[in-house]
C-alpha cells in the first residue's frame, strides 16, 4: 500500500472527549498502512499510548511527513506556530466546537484521513503574523499568531489611546478598548465577533478591527498582507495593554512602547480531505442559509 506520508504524528489535547477513541483508532489505521508514528508526549500518557514512540511538540515537527492534530481550532493553532517553523503540513480532526480549521469530522475519520495518506487532498497555504514590542530601542517581546493579534486596554469598560501607522504613514490616533488584527484564517474568529468582514483565506490582505472606538464613524480597514503596521501606545496611558497572540500567547506594553506587526516568512500548509470548501464551512459553522444554492 502507497502512503504519501511515511512518518506521521499525532498531536493534541487529552482534554478533549473522544481523544482517547480517536487516537486508538488513527493508530489501529496508520499501523496498517505501516506509517511510522509518533505521539506528541502530552498525548502518549493516555491510558495504553506510553510504550508508543513520544516526543515533544517541536520535535515532532523535525522528524514527521505529516502532523495530524486532534481537538478544536485552538489545539491547531497553538499547534501551527510550532509546526510552521519545520514546514510541516497539518490535518486537524475536529474535537472542538466549530472547527473552521479542525475540518475532518470523527464520523469520517477512517474515509478522510485514508484519502489524505493516498493523496488526495487539497494544500492551503496560511500566512501568519510576527510581533514584537519595543521599548525605546530594545525588543522586550516576540511572539506570532495565525489567527490574530490584539492589542486591547486589558481592564473592562477602560479605554486605550493609541496610534496607527500602516507602511511608514500615520493613519489616526484613536481612544477605543483596543484594536484587533486579523489574518484571512482569523477573520471568521475573533475579528468577526468584532464587526470584521469574512475573508476568503486565500486573500493576501489583513483587517484591522478597532474594538469599541469612541467615534461612531471608526470602521474595519483591509491592508495588504505585506503591510508593516504599527501601534504607538500613547504615553499618557495609565494601563499595561496585554499584547495577545491568537487568545494564547500574552506580551505586556506600557504607555510609550511601540507593537511592531508584519507577515511571518514561513507559511502553514494545511491540508483537506475531498470536498472540501470555506463556503460550505461558512454555511455549516456559522449557520447560513440551510438551502444549497441550486
Amino acid at each position: 500500500m502507497n502512503n504519501t506520508f511515511q512518518r506521521v504524528g499525532l498531536l493534541g489535547r487529552r482534554e478533549h472527549p473522544g481523544v482517547y477513541q480517536i487516537v486508538a483508532d488513527l493508530l489501529k489505521l496508520l499501523d496498517e498502512r505501516g506509517v511510522e508514528v509518533t505521539i506528541e508526549d502530552r498525548l502518549a500518557t493516555l491510558s495504553h499510548f506510553e510504550k508508543r514512540a513520544m516526543m515533544p511538540r517541536d520535535a515532532i515537527g523535525e522528524m514527521v511527513d505529516l502532523a495530524i492534530v486532534i481537538g478544536g481550532d485552538g489545539s491547531l493553532l497553538s499547534a501551527a506556530r510550532t509546526l510552521v517553523r519545520h514546514d510541516t503540513p497539518v490535518i486537524g480532526i475536529n474535537r472542538g466546537r466549530l472547527g473552521f480549521l479542525t475540518d475532518v469530522s470523527p464520523d469520517e475519520l477512517i474515509p478522510q484521513v485514508s484519502a489524505v495518506l493516498d493523496g488526495n487532498f487539497t494544500r492551503d497555504y496560511r500566512f501568519l503574523l510576527d510581533v514584537k514590542v519595543v521599548r525605546g530601542d530594545r525588543v522586550i517581546g516576540r511572539a506570532e499568531a495565525l489567527n490574530d493579534i490584539v492589542v486591547n486596554s486589558g481592564t473592562s469598560a477602560q479605554m486605550i489611546e493609541f496610534e496607527l501607522t500602516i507602511d511608514g504613514e500615520f493613519v489616526y490616533r484613536m481612544n477605543a478598548d483596543g484594536l484587533i488584527l486579523s489574518t484571512p484564517t482569523g477573520s471568521t474568529a475573533y475579528s468577526m465577533s468584532g464587526g470584521g468582514p469574512i475573508m476568503n483565506p486565500a486573500l493576501d490582505a489583513l483587517v484591522l478591527v478597532p474594538m469599541f472606538p469612541h467615534s461612531l464613524t471608526s470602521r474595519p480597514i483591509v491592508v495588504h498582507g505585506d503591510s508593516e503596521i504599527r501601534i504607538d501606545v500613547v504615553s499618557r496611558n495609565q494601563i499595561h495593554p496585554p499584547v495577545t497572540c491568537d487568545g494564547q500567547v500574552s506580551l505586556t506594553a506600557l504607555p510609550g512602547d511601540s507593537v511592531f506587526v508584519s507577515k511571518k516568512n514561513q507559511r502553514l500548509t494545511l491540508l483537506h480531505p475531498p470536498g472540501h470548501s470555506f463556503y460550505a464551512s461558512c454555511r455549516d459553522k456559522l449557520r447560513w442559509s440551510d438551502t444549497l444554492a441550486k
